[in-house]
């Protein structure tokens, strides 16, 4: 952290995050399952889509949404956090109440409620994504040996979802050690042949969402098995690629591509090297619970 704070950037957990996001109106009973009711999902919801932090790439493509659809006129954008999202979402689920939310997968959100995305006909929240590994410009020279296991690492959804589970009962540090124990075979691939160092100091930057969490505390592990001092610092997506880009970060296996971190990306990609993606097919859009009969943002009806 002591690094980044030379870059005289701003950053850290806003006051928002503190604030729970609001859940449906009392006596709102009816939660759209009938499809002739779809049109009065809006209402019961307050014409309110639930989000997550106001830096986040999601909420951008969000915001993009609500001007793309004619339909979502009148709709507004709660900009909370992602505790807060979570904790309208279970609110919802727990009473069968109707919700929409900014979501995304790989999220443990999934394995815990029964839940869809809805469909997205326009494309704003541009389809199935990766997440890609970015490194500093001369960090191959600096330090090989942590070069080469970030070039080399990659796992599935399926892995970042095992991490993201279990972190829901223990720390992140157990459950990324824990995955590491269990998947020995992957992780002695990214280390193959790489020769240990002694305590050289090496920061990660990442994004402070539980999925970036996951990735991030499973390369802070295994490169500290090899000998690393290891930072890990959670930023905003904007602050991330700053960082990146000026050499106060190291590396990051964090970014969204080619949509949610789309701007930033294309802002400093000259300035950075570009290692690819470390997982594959990622989405993101409007998610509602499987008990709304709804199946598209075009079903949504603006506000009279």
């Amino acid at each position: 952290m002591v690094k980044l704070k030379t870059m005289g950037i701003t950053f850290g957990l806003s006051a928002s995050l503190l604030l729970a996001a609001c859940g449906s109106d009392e006596g709102n009973q009816d939660n759209g399952n009938n499809a002739g009711e779809t049109a009065s999902i809006g209402e019961q919801i307050d014409y309110t889509i639930t989000g997550i932090e106001p830096g986040a790439g999601t909420t951008e493509l969000a915001r993009d949404t609500l001007e793309e659809y004619e339909n979502l006129e009148g709709w507004n954008l709660l900009e909370s956090s992602t505790a807060g999202m979570l904790g309208a979402l279970e609110e919802a689920v727990k009473n069968e109440e109707p919700i929409i939310i900014t979501g995304w997968t790989p999220h443990w959100m999934f394995t815990a409620y029964d839940l869809k995305f809805l469909e997205d006909s326009k494309g704003t929240f541009g389809g199935s994504e990766n997440v890609n590994t970015i490194v500093r410009k001369g960090l191959e020279e600096d330090m090989p040996s942590a070069y080469t296991i970030l070039d080399r690492f990659y796992w599935e959804p399926k892995d970042m979802e095992a991490v993201m589970f279990d972190a829901q009962e223990v720390p992140f540090e157990e459950a990324a050690t824990k995955w590491i124990e269990e998947n020995a075979d992957k992780v002695a691939e990214w280390v193959e042949g790489v020769e240990k160092v002694d305590g050289d100091e090496i920061e990660l930057v990442s994004t402070p969402w539980d999925t970036e969490r996951a990735s991030g505390y499973v390369v802070k592990a295994v490169l500290e098995q090899q000998g690393y001092n290891v930072t890990l610092t959670p930023v905003d997506p904007a602050v991330m690629f700053q960082a990146i880009a000026t050499g106060e970060g190291d590396a990051s296996v964090a970014p969204w591509l080619p949509s949610t971190h789309a701007s930033f990306y294309e802002k400093h990609k000259e300035d950075l090297v570009d290692l690819g993606e470390n997982l594959k097919g990622t989405e993101i859009g409007l998610v509602v619970p499987s008990y709304m009969d709804i199946d598209s943002i075009e079903d949504l009806q603006p506000k009279e």
